[in-house]
């Protein structure tokens, strides 16, 4: 069995859904020595979020940041955490609900993701900061 575990930084992104993908397969040749096992994507930060989705159509992106915004308004009178500005809370409560981690299958070398799908940044702040994420390859 093979382990291979690195941090990778991302660019710093503004607010909104990133399909990350191809930045992270770059950032992977020793997925190319494991025929069958898993990639966990764990990302660092409280107030961004990984999870997989479609990956041809931009429109689903800009659906999601929408809609999330609808279900997770800015500035709802009930918010304490605030001082981080108008974002903070609703940054917390988006990465809660999307997650901090995906698990993917690697088959022969290869992320395998179904045909329309992309890994997704989503980024739930205004000013974002670069975040990082730490990438577990094992396998055979």
């Amino acid at each position: 069995m093979k382990w291979y575990q690195k941090s990778i930084r991302l660019p710093a992104l503004k607010r909104g859904y990133h399909l990350i993908t191809d930045l992270l397969l770059a950032e992977l040749p020793e997925l190319e020595q494991i025929k069958i096992g898993l990639a966990h994507i764990f990302i660092q930060h409280t107030s961004a979020s990984l999870t997989i989705n479609e990956n041809a159509d931009f429109t689903v992106r800009q659906d999601f940041e929408s809609h999330f915004n609808k279900m997770v308004p800015e500035n709802a009178p009930y918010y304490r955490h605030t001082l981080e500005g108008p974002d903070d809370m609703p940054a917390h409560i988006k990465a809660s609900l999307l997650g901090n981690s995906v698990t993917i299958p690697i088959t022969n070398g290869t992320l395998n993701l179904g045909t329309w799908q992309g890994i997704y940044l989503g980024e739930h702040r205004n000013h974002a900061t670069r975040r990082w994420l730490v990438i577990t390859l094992q396998g055979e």
